[in-house]
């Protein structure tokens, strides 16, 4: 077993201590001196005093390692006085919904003259908690002796909570992300069913085609929607990347524009409508056939532009094109998202200008 005389560090004679903040008998010059060696005392009072950052420092040398030095933003922030703070250990800031495992972590820096970071929920004297996120470190003297250890404490717990609410919306989310897959499922299954019974199952199969381009693009997005608004190439990749795995030669560019989570819908079924109209009509017939598909927007609040450009299709005569169903879809959605399309047939091929504001 250890004893006293096994201990290298030097001991000191028991001294009693006092925060302060005015440059008057609140703490000895010598302490200052030795926490940072060729620094006057009167300039490192004067700095512990001004700033806003809560600090304190402790004596490994005196048994319990005691508090020997807070400043005012220590005492504002915990509020204790400085007879109440000055020759105690700091745990009598933890208390019973103390996690104990940044307590050890303290510990174990402790012993080992180490660096420690850890975030601990503290109390404060009226009984009330706060998230003190503490950073805790060695303090040596000119001659390379421990002399104190420094902690610094920052009260996190508006921190806490913002991230607290950030994973509850994240979990709310996956949950929703979960059932709108079933809800989809069965949509898809009543689709199905209703097909074989009257007779109409390729009718039945188009509005299948409808019901998963959606399902990809609400997937890939709930998680995003959690901050308000969502990345909208997400939700372009995953409505066309299908068509892109079966060999359909695609280029998705795009600017990285965040859009409100209700835009999802909209882009999801006119791109599906495109896409499909490409594979039975437009460049995708053709081996040689390609489709670009750009999106931007300028600034928030303001319109989406998704332009689609077919490339290498057969040539198509304008006056010939009749408006089919998933024409009329298109139209429909965007009118009532005050949207607009425009279409245009030349001999390189087809092109689609879709522009949805944003506002409202």
């Amino acid at each position: 077993m250890k004893n006293d005389s096994d201990d290298p560090r030097p001991t000191r004679p028991a001294q009693t201590y006092t925060a302060f903040d005015e440059p008057s008998d609140r703490l000895g010059v010598e302490h200052a001196a030795d926490a940072f060696p060729g620094s006057p005392g009167m300039l490192f009072k004067q700095a512990m005093a001004q700033t806003r950052m809560s600090i304190c420092l402790s004596d490994p040398h005196l048994p319990d390692n005691p508090i020997v030095f807070a400043n005012r933003a220590f005492r504002e922030l915990t509020g204790y006085e400085d007879g109440e703070l000055i020759g105690r250990n700091c745990r009598f800031l933890q208390g019973p919904k103390t996690d104990p495992a940044p307590i050890a972590a303290m510990r174990e820096a402790i012993a080992n003259e180490d660096v420690v970071i850890v975030e601990m929920l503290n109390y404060r004297k009226d009984g009330s908690t706060f998230w003190n996120a503490l950073h805790l470190g060695p303090i040596y003297d000119e001659d390379g002796k421990l002399a104190y250890f420094f902690g610094s404490q920052w009260d996190v717990t508006d921190l806490r909570v913002a991230r607290a609410e950030e994973q509850h919306a994240r979990m709310m989310a996956r949950e929703l992300s979960h059932r709108m897959k079933n809800m989809f499922a069965v949509i898809s299954g009543i689709v199905n069913v209703t097909g074989r019974m009257r007779g109409v199952q390729r009718e039945a199969a188009e509005i299948n085609d409808r019901i998963q381009a959606l399902g990809r693009a609400y997937e890939t997005t709930l998680d995003d929607a959690a901050s308000g608004t969502i990345e909208i190439g997400n939700a372009i990749h995953a409505i066309l990347d299908p068509y892109g795995r079966k060999g359909a030669p695609l280029d998705l560019r795009g600017n990285g524009a965040r859009v409100p989570f209700s835009v999802v819908s909209i882009v999801g079924l006119v791109l599906h409508e495109l896409a499909a109209n490409a594979t039975k009509y437009g460049a995708w017939i053709n081996e040689t056939g390609s489709v670009t598909v750009d999106w931007n927007s300028p600034a928030p609040d303001e319109t989406l532009v998704v332009e689609w450009r077919e490339r290498g299709g057969p040539r198509i005569d304008p006056g010939s094109i009749a408006a089919g169903t998933g024409s009329a879809i298109v139209d429909r959605i965007l009118r009532t998202a005050s949207g607009t399309i425009e279409r245009s047939w030349d001999p390189k091929g087809f092109e689609a200008i879709v522009s949805i504001p944003l506002r409202g």
